[in-house]
C-alpha cells in the first residue's frame, strides 16, 4: 500500500471510528412502535351544547366534566374543546366538548355509569347540551 492510500485508509478508518463512538453516545430517540396501556378501556363522549357560541355554557360543561375525574374508577380523564386543525372531510368539529375516560376494567366502568359524581354530574349540566354520543372500545 503506498503512503497516499495509506494516509486515506487511516482517516476514513479514524472517521467511521469517530462516528460510530459518536452514535452509541447518543441517546436513542426513536419512539416504541407499540404502546403498552395501563387501563384497558375507553370511554370517550362527544358533547354539543345547546348555544354553542356560549363560552360561558362551555366553561361550566367543561368544569363539570372534569368533577368526573374524582371517581375512583376512572384511572385517567382528559377533557377537550374542539381544536382549530385542519379542515379535512374527515373532521368533524360540530361538538363542543370531549371527554376521553380511562377504566382499568369492565366493571369499573359500569360503576362509573351509576357513581353519584356521574348521577349529580347529569343532574346539573344536562340543560347545557343538545346531544351526547359515547364511543366505548377495549384493547384488541
Amino acid at each position: 500500500m503506498n503512503t497516499t492510500n495509506r494516509r486515506k485508509f487511516i482517516a476514513t478508518a479514524a472517521t467511521v471510528a469517530a462516528g460510530t463512538m459518536v452514535a452509541s453516545a447518543m441517546p436513542s430517540i426513536v419512539k416504541p412502535t407499540t404502546m403498552i396501556n395501563r387501563y384497558p378501556i375507553v370511554h370517550h363522549a362527544l358533547f354539543w351544547l345547546k348555544n354553542p357560541g356560549s363560552k360561558e355554557d362551555r366553561d361550566k360543561l367543561v368544569a363539570g366534566v372534569k368533577s368526573l375525574g374524582k371517581i375512583e374508577t376512572v384511572k385517567e380523564l382528559h377533557v377537550g374543546i374542539v381544536a382549530s386543525t385542519e379542515k379535512r372531510d374527515v373532521v368533524d368539529n360540530s361538538w363542543g366538548v370531549s371527554e376521553v375516560m380511562f377504566f382499568a376494567d369492565l366493571a369499573g366502568q359500569a360503576a362509573y355509569q351509576t357513581h353519584p359524581i356521574h348521577q349529580e354530574f347529569i343532574k346539573n349540566h344536562s340543560h347545557l347540551w343538545e346531544k351526547v354520543i359515547v364511543y366505548d372500545a377495549i384493547d384488541a
